[in-house]
């Protein structure tokens, strides 16, 4: 939706829509380290294995998401476009290891215990 609505010459409304996803990418993220993969670790003593890797490419995305951010401030369109670009192709990979073989881990750990991380996720989400 900000790339549409850069492409409109919408600046602003862009701005606005970019932060919305900044955050809510980020929020995501945080989730995802401060609760979801500390359990799956300390179910399975995994420390260094998939979780480690999902931090990394957070980190990356995260990087990302700062330079799109400048781009958009400094109003460099065609980088915004680059780098979203860039970042989709990334967040695809990242999203389709994490629901083929992450998650699936995750849910087998958690076991029974799935409906309370659920719960624990959306209350985080408040």
């Amino acid at each position: 939706e900000a790339e549409n609505a850069l492409s409109a010459k919408k600046t602003e409304e862009a701005k606005e829509l970019f932060d919305l996803f900044y955050r809510a990418t980020n929020h995501h993220f945080d989730m995802e380290e401060r609760e979801l993969f500390i359990t799956f670790e300390k179910r399975t003593g995994m420390m260094g294995g998939p979780t480690q890797m999902m931090r990394y490419e957070h980190q990356q995305l995260r990087s990302l998401l700062e330079s799109m951010r400048l781009a958009l401030s400094e109003n460099r369109s065609d980088d915004f476009f680059g780098i979203g670009e860039s970042m989709m192709i990334m967040l695809q990979q990242h999203n389709m290891k994490e629901e083929q073989m992450l998650y699936p881990m995750i849910d087998r750990a958690l076991g029974s215990d799935g409906e309370l991380m659920i719960q624990t996720l959306k209350d985080m989400d408040k």
